[in-house]
């Protein structure tokens, strides 16, 4: 950890020295524009009277300020991406110390009927997507998500390898992400990807050609105005043509420009991150394949992407009153935009998705890059066709201190179920969503907390948080009666490895033990594999008829008059509760 942490600081020291650099550019430029102003304001004063030397001192100094304007742009972007990739460093310091509950916690993504998240800490304060998630873009996360929830066992090998490739980029990564992190859109993907979709063209074919041959003569009479060859009224007359021409189409193109004008911060800003995938040479065959999708031999989508911010752009124009009139008036200039932009919709349109899409990937898998650069110690499961459902040595937690947490071997093979039974806070429930998140993080190709393991990829279900639900007018017992009955259906359909905490416990003891065995009978007859942990110590003599039941315990003793825990995954039943010791030692009862 200390490594990770000085490979941070002395990014951050990097970043701070060239944003002292950028800070001056920035003085600098802001004085260079003020001397500018002045001198052309002082000359315009002692040139007064001297038309033509006045209108190209205007010129000039008008091309020049607008030149500077670009550049100071640009600088300001530099500086604020400086600061962006220190606060990435930051970040990154914090959480080392473990100290990563002001990060976004991701309670909106909870869901109290899926397989598994609501039982692992996956969402919510000091959750698992707390701990990791690195996403800039809301579509990022909305993705990250969705790899956490798919239970997908597909393709792991890809996805470790994608991942173990993104962890070795830093510099990509942080590049990535601070360039995301920048990104502020007024309309999301989703929005932009449905009026693509949906536009329907109003733009006659003949204004290909007609802008510019109006243009032509528009011109010719100018000109000819000019050199004195021509009276004025045709000017006039061209003049209101145009925006006749232009008024028919009036209401349409109002409505294009102001949609087009909600989406062109969008498509310029995504533009960048576009370009980021471009640049960046990837081994991995998930990754490639997901840069092909913006990168094609006929073209790059960051060049296509910038055209039409471009022609937005244009369009954009129309809001400035006297370019709307003469622009319109003389070189038709909406209906010229409005083709281009419905040329490039019908050519380009079907293509953004994916596009979008591949950068929400990238910001995704950026967090798992992340994830899997800082936890150096951790491994990628090696994934087996045999007997093994999942060995692992030295197995934790991978949100518990590493200074405090107490590793366990792990070895569970397929058609087995382990029965734990343990005292009160002595680590049954960490180490049943040790194993849940193991299996979790395997499936999504990241590294685990442990010093080896073998894993057959399996999907996981669960049942350990069951709860009432008082809008829908149920009791906790027929709460859990429904996830069990959902559980039981899901296990027909697939292979899933089944983590269950204390089941039944909204009945009476023996109700409840008669109840359960016959459940644990089920699940075995079913050829499933899983884990219970469980209070009720005569649910372990199952394992006397059946020999897929394998019984496994956590103790706790009483030394001193205290009580102590070793949180270590044993062998057997345990014959040491707590719950009167401690009745007693808090004064609740004599």
């Amino acid at each position: 950890m200390e490594n990770l942490k000085i490979f941070y600081n002395n990014r951050i020291e990097v970043q701070k020295e060239l944003l002292v650099k950028v800070k001056r550019q920035l003085a600098l430029s802001s004085t260079i524009r003020l001397i500018i102003f002045v001198l052309a304001a002082s000359l315009t004063y002692f040139l007064f009277g001297e038309t033509k030397l006045v209108l190209g001192t205007l010129i000039v100094a008008i091309g020049l300020f607008l030149y500077l304007v670009s550049k100071h742009t640009d600088l300001l972007y530099k500086r604020d991406k400086l600061l962006a990739l220190i606060k990435i460093n930051e970040t990154e310091i914090q959480v080392l110390e473990r100290n990563f509950h002001h990060l976004p916690d991701g309670s909106k993504y909870k869901e109290p009927t899926h397989f598994f998240a609501q039982d692992i800490d996956l969402f919510g304060k000091g959750s698992f997507y707390q701990y990791s998630n690195r996403t800039s873009l809301a579509q990022g996360s909305d993705m990250l998500v969705a790899m956490l929830l798919s239970n997908n066992i597909d393709n792991i090998t890809s996805k470790q390898e994608a991942v173990e490739e993104l962890a070795q980029k830093p510099d990509w990564r942080q590049q990535f992400s601070a360039v995301a992190i920048l990104v502020k859109a007024e309309t999301t993907t989703k929005t932009i990807v449905s009026w693509l979709h949906g536009y329907k063209s109003y733009v006659p074919k003949a204004m290909r050609v007609m802008p510019n041959v109006f243009s032509l003569i528009s011109l010719i009479f100018i000109g000819g105005y000019l050199l004195g060859m021509l009276p004025g009224f045709p000017i006039f007359i061209i003049l209101v043509v145009g925006l006749l021409i232009s008024g028919v189409y009036l209401k349409n193109t109002s409505k294009l420009a102001s949609d087009a004008n909600k989406v062109q911060s969008t498509f310029q800003q995504y533009q960048k991150l576009i370009l980021k995938i471009e640049e960046e040479a990837f081994d991995s065959d998930l990754l490639k394949e997901k840069k092909t999708s913006v990168v094609t031999k006929e073209q790059l989508a960051s060049k296509v992407l910038k055209e039409f911010s471009e022609i937005l752009s244009a369009l954009d124009q129309r809001n400035n009153m006297i370019f709307a009139l003469l622009g319109n008036g003389f070189f038709l200039w909406d209906l010229r935009q409005a083709y281009r932009i419905e040329q490039w919709i019908g050519k380009h349109g079907s293509k953004v998705k994916n596009w979008f899409d591949a950068i929400a990937f990238f910001d995704a898998y950026n967090s798992l890059g992340n994830f899997a650069h800082n936890h150096p110690g951790y491994v990628y499961p090696k994934l087996v066709e045999n007997q093994i459902v999942l060995r692992s040595e030295n197995a934790s937690h991978p949100l518990l201190d590493p200074k405090k947490a107490v590793p366990n071997d792990i070895n569970i093979l397929k058609e087995q179920f382990f029965i734990v039974t343990g005292a009160n806070m002595a680590g049954k429930s960490t180490f049943l969503r040790t194993v849940s998140l193991q299996i979790v993080m395997s499936n999504i190709g990241l590294p685990v907390c442990a010093s080896t393991v073998e894993y057959s990829p399996i999907k996981l279900i669960t049942s350990m948080r069951t709860t009432d639900s008082l809008t829908d007018d149920e009791s906790y017992f027929f709460s859990e009666l429904k996830r069990l009955k959902f559980i039981v259906d899901e296990i027909q359909r697939d292979r899933y490895f089944i983590v269950l905490d204390e089941i039944l416990k909204g009945t009476n003891s023996m109700d409840k033990a008669i109840g359960s065995r016959k459940f644990v009978e089920k699940l075995v007859a079913s050829k499933s594999t899983g884990i219970i942990a469980t209070h009720d110590l005569s649910l372990c003599e199952a394992s006397e008829v059946l020999p897929q039941i394998k019984n496994h315990y956590f103790d706790a003793e009483i030394i001193n008059n205290e009580l102590h825990f070793d949180y270590t995954f044993k062998t057997g039943i345990c014959k040491n509760m707590n719950a009167s010791f401690l009745l007693k030692k808090m004064e609740i009862v004599e």
